[in-house]
């Protein structure tokens, strides 16, 4: 019998996959078309929720935004065009991965230069454990038998 428990709750585990919030009315006929408009339902932010997808939000903003995505994707917009029209109406907040421009260049640079910065702060602080290098007047005569007599003893 627990064998049989068992069985059944890792099959249903199986089964479990990630949640879609897309709701059976907002399917589109054409499978391409839904596949194109699941793709990038993936790159926008739900505006309510903030680190999920409209895909994945059950908000209602998330659904108006698939609905528009859906609506703009039928009258046969480009990918493209379909991220421009809602970035224009939300703004680039809109997108999980913000576009690679003059103004989000220090969002994308940060990373960098603060790597570049780590590895220089390293360099210098490993270049400021070497022993220097003294180089010195030889040892007088004088200073040399003294130098021996304390080694010898």
């Amino acid at each position: 019998m627990a064998a049989t428990m068992l069985v059944a709750l890792m099959l249903g585990l199986l089964t479990l996959g990630p949640a879609r919030a897309v709701n059976p009315d907002e399917v589109l006929p054409d499978p391409a078309l839904e596949a194109r408009a699941r793709a990038l339902s993936a790159e926008l932010r739900c505006m309510v929720c903030q680190n999920q997808s409209i895909d994945d939000s059950n908000a209602e903003l998330a659904k108006d935004l698939r609905l528009i995505v859906r609506e703009r994707l039928a009258r046969g917009d480009t990918d493209t065009a379909v991220i421009d029209y809602v970035v224009s109406r939300y703004g680039e907040f809109v997108l999980l991965k913000p576009r690679f421009e003059g103004k989000t260049l220090i969002l994308w640079g940060t990373p960098v230069l603060l790597l570049v910065a780590g590895g220089a702060a390293m360099l210098l602080a490993a270049r400021g454990r070497r022993p220097s290098r003294v180089v010195g007047v030889p040892l007088s005569t004088e200073e040399e038998a003294r130098l021996r007599s304390v080694l010898d003893d």
